[in-house]
């Protein structure tokens, strides 16, 4: 069924009086009244919903890399001043139109703010002189080369426009214009070709999910006597923008996608060059540090190959000087230890009695070997006990009784040295 508004005064006469030819058109919210997810045949899943919920977030309506890219580059931009966003062409703004009787008012906002340029008197007389109007840009001569690239919306009074509130998934805001596309002969006494239409997202509840959604439509037939009176420059727009009760913007788009004009950015081959030549600077920064890096490596190695032979005949030097040392220790220690022959012969001399005759006394290492004559021979070990230069005297075979002499013949042998230590014993037993 199609309703019709024939008031005069537009959209928002309609809206009030309830002049509908089928009679007055069903509100949302009474009852028998069928909800969005029920209209729709194709309502989201929980799981849909929590994954256009986070796509929302990252890049509103946009798909793939290309909106994560324009999410993350909006959220780094959002730290510059606004200056900074402006100097760099990030926020170049927009030139918004608005059709005040046969003026044309122009003004310019960037971000929040909005600023009036002037006011354009005469434009049914500028276009009328033009004979080459429809392939020219009136503009350009009036607003300049630092104005007339920017994109270009019309901005509707608050008087033309109905708004409407309702919740929905936040699935939804994937393809929000979609959505409320089937919401509109529900919410609006319109069909949905009679209406130009668009829709945003007011508020979203982080607790369960859905969003509050604004449907904001125009009628077509209020909508044409704005595009009529600008003529020439209709096909120039961007965009169609409807003002709040406050005059501000309501960030809406209500032009078909098709009709919407792409203003290309003149600074953005410069800019894409610009980047291009700082990341190829920055990547020539990296190699050049990573060469000195490398070349300090190198020259640090040389250095320690140059001073390892030095270091290693030092090494070298200090093992030997350390070994002559300790051998040198060795050696003093061992003949503080051990008697020199001259001793041995003394104490001999005073221990052994006057009926002894030594034939031989050898001193080989450590072993001390006497053979000889005595008529005393039994009491030979007696007489060689305790003494500090020798120890263990013993006889070495039995004893024979020289024919000639009538003494007995002997070999006695003992150990040249003190008794060792207990370390040193143990060590030696291992």
């Amino acid at each position: 069924m199609q309703h019709k508004c024939t008031d005069p005064t537009g959209i928002a006469g309609c809206a009030r009086s309830g002049n509908h030819p089928t009679g007055p058109h069903p509100r949302p919210g009474q009852p028998g009244e069928a909800s969005i997810a029920t209209v729709n045949p194709t309502a989201p899943t929980r799981l849909q919903d929590r994954l256009g919920r986070f796509r929302s977030r990252l890049g509103g309506t946009s798909r793939g890399p290309g909106g994560f890219l324009a999410w993350w580059g909006r959220a780094l931009a959002a730290w510059l001043p606004p200056q900074v966003r402006q100097l760099l062409g990030m926020d170049r703004g927009r030139l918004l139109l608005q059709v005040e009787g046969d003026s044309l008012l122009l003004r310019l906002q960037r971000g929040d703010e909005i600023a009036d340029l002037g006011t354009v008197p005469t434009l049914s007389e500028l276009v009328g002189t033009d004979a080459d109007a429809n392939g020219r840009d009136l503009l350009a001569p009036v607003l300049g080369p630092r104005l007339s690239d920017l994109p270009r919306w019309l901005l509707l009074p608050a008087a033309t426009s109905l708004r409407r509130r309702m919740p929905l998934p936040a699935a939804a805001a994937e393809r929000l214009r979609d959505v409320v596309g089937f919401e509109i002969e529900r919410q609006t006494p319109f069909t949905i070709d009679a209406v130009a239409f668009d829709a945003r997202v007011v508020n979203r509840r982080e607790a369960d999910g859905p969003i509050d959604a604004e449907l904001v439509a125009v009628p077509r037939t209020a909508l044409a006597p704005q595009l009529a009176a600008l003529g020439p420059l209709a096909p120039h727009l961007a965009g169609i923008d409807v003002a709040a009760t406050d005059g501000t913007p309501l960030q809406v788009n209500l032009l078909d996608p098709a009709l919407r004009r792409r203003t290309r950015d003149p600074w953005a081959l410069w800019n894409f060059v610009l980047a291009a030549v700082a990341v190829l600077a920055i990547a020539l920064a990296l190699y050049q540090v990573l060469l000195n890096r490398r070349f300090a490596a190198e020259m640090l190695e040389a250095k320690v190959k140059e001073q390892t032979a030095p270091a290693q005949a030092a090494a070298a030097q200090y093992q030997e000087l350390t070994a002559l040392i300790e051998g040198q220790k060795f050696l003093q220690r061992k003949r503080s230890e051990t008697p020199t022959a001259v001793e041995v012969i003394d104490e001999l001399s005073r221990r052994l009695p006057d009926g002894t005759f030594l034939e031989k006394l050898a001193i080989e290492e450590n072993r001390l070997t006497l053979i000889g004559l005595s008529n005393e021979a039994p009491a030979l070990i007696g007489r060689l006990q305790d003494s500090p230069l020798w120890r263990n005297p013993a006889l070495a075979g039995a004893l024979q009784t020289d024919p000639t002499t009538h003494k007995d013949r002997f070999t006695l042998t003992a150990e040249v040295g003190p008794e060792p230590k207990e370390g040193a014993r143990a060590g030696s037993g291992q």
